[in-house]
């Protein structure tokens, strides 16, 4: 923020390195407090504080509830013994003249501070504000705004953990009932960063007569508290969808990926403003309320290693070989090719038209109808096995067995 007054034609703070896009717990805040006045000034004093706070404020009916928490509270006298002080110890700024003021401090050690944020009822900021001091005038001031990030790494043992969960919604149709819908989903961890890919196992069971459709997205989550009251904003990020299910079948998922959006990391140790992440595994069910499991979610800034996945992985690769199962009398030969003696060549299903409930966003008007499809099945290819042994014996002697 720049002020210009009368006699101030520039007021501004500018940080030493201003391509640095954040900092952390530790680093240090430099910069220069630059003036230039348009007219002869008396300067008695220039202050710099650094101002760190998180703020909550929204409206519950008739009550606005407001809260604030301090996170960095400095202050200093910045040094003027470079300019000569008259007999009442001001100093005079004189116009055409670029006086420039530094000023440095360090930011608390990790575990003082939560990392910047900005929402719809609340803030966590982070700025420098410079004070100028004039006798018998009032004082101005100028403010520079940086953002903190906090590191939070995917690799701690909690956030390399997986998570599961099940759930399962019993359905009726007028009071008769109508089967279930269940979901059974795994995560193999927690933390993930911007770009990563989430790789869900779940298993969608449907034994009620209806077509259901499962999804899974990413949810968001902001918490504010102020004044013993809590207010909640969700919103959903990103979505994927799998195939419809019929009734009496089944749906795996073996490594559907969904993809982590352009996102800030999960707000951590802030008492009013919680950001939390989470993977929502649902099912819709037409006519019905959705049946949704939800795994939670760490969005962090230092990306995963893989070199928990892999101690794990050879863990359990030792483990494995330990057991008496693993011994090389326990492995089995290949199985002989099948027999197609029994088969028909006319495999041909004909199954009558059954009535179904379609899902929410089809454009069907009626009830869908499906019918399995007539099939004629080809004969069974012909086969070959070669005996390497008998081969090796030399070009007279036949290896080759046909079988039709």
């Amino acid at each position: 923020m720049v002020i210009i007054t009368k006699k101030l034609k520039i007021f501004e703070i500018v940080f030493h390195d201003p391509t640095k896009a954040f900092y952390s717990s530790g680093d240090k805040v430099s910069g220069n407090i630059v003036v230039e006045v348009s007219e002869v000034t008396k300067l008695s004093s220039m202050r710099v504080f650094g101002i760190g706070c998180a703020k909550v404020e929204y409206a519950k009916g008739k009550h606005r509830c407001r809260e604030d928490i301090e996170y960095l509270k400095y202050e200093d006298t910045v040094y003027l013994d470079q300019q000569t002080r008259d007999s009442n110890g001001l100093v005079t700024l004189r116009p055409g003249n670029r006086y420039e003021y530094m000023f440095g401090f360090e930011l608390p050690h990790a575990g003082q501070l939560v990392s910047s944020y900005k929402g719809k009822f609340g803030c966590v900021q982070y700025y420098v504000r410079a004070v100028l001091e004039r006798p018998s005038q009032p004082a101005l001031q100028c403010e520079k705004h940086f953002e903190v990030e906090e590191p939070l790494d995917v690799n701690t043992p909690d956030l390399l953990a997986p998570a599961a969960g099940t759930k399962e919604k019993k359905l009726t149709c007028v009071f008769i009932p109508d089967g279930h819908v269940s979901i059974s989903a795994k995560i193999n961890r927690k933390g993930f960063c911007e770009g990563e890919d989430i790789c869900i196992n779940a298993k969608f069971e449907n034994t009620c007569s209806r077509i259901v459709v499962p999804k899974a997205a990413i949810m968001v989550k902001h918490t504010y508290q102020a004044n013993g009251r809590t207010k909640v904003v969700g919103q959903k990020l990103s979505v994927v969808r799998g195939n419809h299910i019929i009734s009496g079948m089944c749906d795996m998922w073996q490594g559907k990926t969904i993809r982590v959006p352009r996102l800030k990391p999960s707000l951590l140790g802030c008492d009013i403003i919680h950001v939390d992440y989470a993977l929502r595994i649902y099912v819709h069910i037409p006519g019905s309320d959705k049946v949704v499991l939800e795994l939670p979610l760490v969005i962090g800034n230092i990306p995963f290693n893989g070199f928990g996945s892999r101690t794990n992985s050879m863990n359990s690769q030792a483990e494995s070989l330990n057991t008496p199962s693993s011994s090389f009398g326990s492995l089995r030969l290949p199985s002989q090719p099948p027999s197609y003696s029994n088969i028909s060549r006319d495999c041909r299903i004909d199954s009558p038209l059954t009535p179904l409930l379609v899902d929410y966003d089809a454009d069907e008007e009626e009830g869908l109808f499906m019918r399995a499809p007539e099939l004629w099945y080809p004969p069974p290819p012909a086969y070959s096995e070669v005996d390497k042994d008998l081969k090796q014996q030399g070009p007279c002697s036949s290896g080759l067995l046909n079988h039709e």
